[in-house]
């Protein structure tokens, strides 16, 4: 009996490869989804043309190759292999997406004989050799499979219909450019446009702290009345009073001492490295993202694991890789120092190693290969100044996780001033570390957890529990409260992460929690990203900020259709597909009736008669700011175009507008795991609005090519899967070469 495995990307192939030979038969890669939903016009010729309409078929869209990266070559192996084949291992990541991506290949291809299921979190060897011992009927993950094609079925309608729907409706006369609606990318402009809103109606307010000089026998120290916001001091006048009630006061110190002890922070996932690179050294979502898929399978690299990690945990089976991993770090210089003769191994959710915790995901959190350690010099001698420092940030929080706590002791110091009758604290607080423990790993360095303590701290002279002390020199403080600071690309992407405090509902507040949230960690930079090509945000510095036409947009959705900004809507949307996979649904009803919730919003917008929303794009190419330029996708219908008005009827005017969920192209020279356009992040805009016909380029002036010949090259560029210049959009000569090359 032949039998075919099938994963999801080639490094599972690899390391499937190296754990089992050819036990259990021969192995072939994806790259991501090997198919793509058909457009719209593929399926209704009707439907070519842009207008207010619900793009849902009589039955499912259905599937068709995709193009781009070596796709249509596995497609081809895979097809080939089957055909001697009697049984199937799929053993793709173990989410909804990873079995959508392993089963449509075998439902598009129309294979009928045995498929089994190989479910594991991490890829060392004795993870995937447990699995492939306990193999599942691949029937048993149907109702996972059909809950995967709700989604992107739903995504595929959701989206695209309210994109044109909103593209048609709203876009101001006599401007250019797709007004794109998503369920995710709408609602993260929702946060950035509430967080600006917020700081434009923030009003400042004064208010005052009392501090004091206490000379107790030991030595002095410095005592603050500061009272927690609710009861803050807004009355300049009631300071003073409390300032002249100290002046002099002697009386007694209450000093409590307390040892305490800190564990370390959770490992890095995917989020949590974006906000602390962004944080740190200022990067973007999208340089943290390829900075680290660089380390993961760079040439001569391969130094981390899977970077798209959406958990923070490692599985049970990994500390047997603790003494190895250690052991290869502390031979570096910059970790010789550290300790860690006994590591320190922290189970379940408050640890570290938690099985429990990575049940259904995919990818466990960021560490260091355990794989590459024989010859680590030599590959670190290959980074770049990013990758060694991104590589070194990893490197300590594996290694802080395994080291003992920082204990410390805190001392509290209060004393009671009569005021008015009435006694007003004044505090200090000092803390002395006992043993660094984890932090001796970071050293300066920061960690990426939340200070410590909020309030100021010293070092106290030597003070006993009751022993009198006298205030002296006391001053009036004068301090204004501050507006929430905006958005980075690290701290958005731990908002669209954590969107559940943006939701009032508690049950879709906790699914969202479940769900972690919106998007996904391969896919919110891209989201970002093609919100800034869309000219829905801009950047002040490192600050991101809604434009005038994203602000309007949101505006304008919030009065109409709600529902389109808020970030409940994923939560819902969950909570069907759970039905789905419970089997309390049937996935048909599901997409009907996000359909028909699609069908509603149209209306909405139709009817809306709300001021139109001007994009800014008139003549040339829309450009977003630094950081936002164009680079190769990996998939052709994430690349991200701008038709013009009457080209939007072609199919290519609809991709990469589609969906918001799926995988981001991940670098320029290669292509990995790429969703389908259902659920790709809707594309950026920018880069693809051919200039005015007679326009000059260059500086000399050129003829246009025709509204055909763009439409035409579109399309092309579409199902070959290569770049169209913008030479091509703007010139008729480098158009005509384009089509020429590959017209054939």
């Amino acid at each position: 009996m032949a039998t075919l495995i099938i994963t999801e990307k080639s490094s599972q192939a690899k390391d499937l490869r190296a754990a089992l030979g050819d036990r259990y038969g021969r192995i072939l890669p994806a790259e991501g989804h090997l198919l793509r939903l058909a457009e719209p016009d593929e399926v209704n010729p009707d439907w070519k043309r842009w207008a207010p309409t619900l793009l849902k078929p009589d039955g499912l869209y259905p599937t068709r190759p995709d193009s781009g990266g070596n796709k249509t070559a596995k497609l081809a192996a895979i097809k080939a292999a089957l055909k001697g084949c009697d049984q199937v291992i799929l053993a793709t990541d173990c989410d909804r997406e990873g079995q959508l991506i392993g089963q449509e290949i075998l439902e598009h291809l129309g294979f009928r004989g045995r498929v089994q299921r190989a479910l594991f979190t991490a890829q060392d060897p004795k993870t995937i050799r447990d699995a492939f011992a306990k193999l599942k009927p691949n029937t048993e993950l149907r109702p996972l499979y059909e809950a995967a094609v709700a989604r992107q079925q739903a995504d595929q309608i959701f989206n695209l219909s309210l994109t044109r729907t909103a593209t048609k409706t709203l876009l101001a006369p006599g401007t250019r450019g797709v007004i794109g609606i998503g369920r995710v990318k709408t609602p993260t402009l929702s946060i950035v446009c509430l967080r600006e809103l917020e700081i434009r109606n923030f009003k400042p307010e004064d208010y005052f702290e009392v501090v004091a000089t206490a000379t107790a026998a030991g030595g002095s120290l410095l005592m603050r009345h500061a009272p927690p916001p609710k009861d803050r001091i807004k009355d300049r006048a009631r300071a003073e009073a409390i300032a002249r009630a100290a002046d002099g006061h002697g009386g007694p110190l209450s000093v409590t001492v307390e040892d305490r002890r800190q564990a370390p922070p959770k490992l890095y996932d995917l989020p949590a490295l974006q906000k602390t690179c962004g944080q740190r050294w200022g990067w973007t979502a999208d340089r943290t993202l390829e900075v680290a898929q660089e380390l993961y399978d760079g040439d001569g690299k391969k130094l981390i694991t899977y970077p798209r990690a959406e958990a923070r945990y490692l599985s049970e089976n990994q500390i047997a890789d603790v003494p190895a991993i250690t052991g290869a770090l502390t031979r570096l210089r910059g970790f010789a120092h550290l300790d860690l003769s006994r590591p320190v191994i922290r189970r379940g959710k408050s640890g570290h190693f938690c099985d429990k915790a990575l049940e259904g995901v995919s990818h466990h959190a960021i560490v260091p290969n355990v794989n590459v350690l024989d010859d680590l010099e030599s590959r670190l001698n290959r980074l770049t100044d990013d990758e060694k420092r991104l590589y070194a940030l990893i490197c300590r929080s594996y290694l802080a996780a395994v080291m003992p706590d920082y204990e410390y002791r805190q001392t509290t110091v209060l004393m009671n001033v009569p005021v008015e009758g009435k006694p007003v604290i004044f505090r200090a607080v000092g803390r002395i570390p006992l043993k660094l423990g984890w932090k001796a790993a970071f050293g300066s360095a920061e960690t990426d957890g939340k200070p410590d303590e909020k309030e100021e701290e010293q070092t106290l002279p030597p003070l006993t529990d009751g022993e009198p002390a006298r205030l002296s020199d006391p001053r009036v403080e004068a301090k204004r409260t501050q507006a929430p600071p905006r958005y980075n690309e690290g701290t958005l992407v731990d908002a669209m992460q954590n969107a559940w405090r943006f939701v009032e509902d508690p049950a879709l507040r906790d699914r969202l929690k479940e769900a972690k949230g919106i998007g996904t960690p391969a896919t919110r930079a891209e989201i970002i990203k093609g919100l800034r090509r869309q000219n829905l945000l801009g950047a002040d510095g490192k600050w991101l900020v809604p434009t005038p036409a994203g602000l309007q947009l949101f505006e304008t959705l919030r009065g109409a259709a709600p529902t389109l900004v808020d970030p409940g809507t994923t939560a819902l949307w969950e909570m069907r597909l759970d039905e789905v996979v419970v089997g309390r649904a049937d996935f048909r009803s599901v997409i009907d009736g996000i359909a028909d919730e699609a069908g509603r919003l149209i209306g909405v917008l139709v009817g809306n008669r709300g001021p139109a929303v001007d994009l800014g794009v008139r003549g040339g190419p829309i450009r977003a700011g630094r950081g936002t330029g164009r680079r190769r996708s990996a998939n052709p219908r994430a690349a991200g175009t701008t038709p013009r008005p009457r080209a939007r009827k072609t199919a290519v005017a609809t991709a990469g507008l589609v969906g918001d969920d799926g995988e981001a192209p991940k670098k320029p020279r290669r292509t990995r795991k790429a969703k389908p356009a259902s659920e790709m992040p809707e594309s950026p805009v920018a880069d693809a609005v051919p200039a005015a016909p007679g326009a000059p380029s260059s500086g000399a002036r050129r003829k246009a090519p025709t509204d055909k010949m763009v439409a035409f090259a579109r399309s092309l560029a579409e199902r070959k899967g290569v770049e169209l210049p913008d030479a091509a959009l703007q010139d008729f000569d480098s158009c005509r070469q384009f089509l020429d090359r590959h017209a054939r």
